[in-house]
């Protein structure tokens, strides 16, 4: 799994970082997606998609 994320078009709702917080962080400048693992664990997959499918935005990528 490989991750990216558009932070230009981010909402900064941060549904991501809840959900998946050791993958994904909020910027301290605007609150805007920060990837801190682009290629997490196998265990973390599935979470990781639950936080992409929760973003308002979509601006969460996957590449399997």
């Amino acid at each position: 799994m490989k991750i990216t994320a558009s932070a230009d078009r981010c909402i900064a709702a941060g549904n991501c970082a809840l959900i998946a917080p050791e993958v994904f962080d909020q910027s301290d400048e605007d609150g805007t997606v920060a990837v801190l693992d682009d290629s997490p664990p196998v265990e973390a997959h599935d979470t990781v998609r639950q936080a992409a499918a929760a973003c308002p935005a979509a601006v969460i990528h996957i590449d399997d």
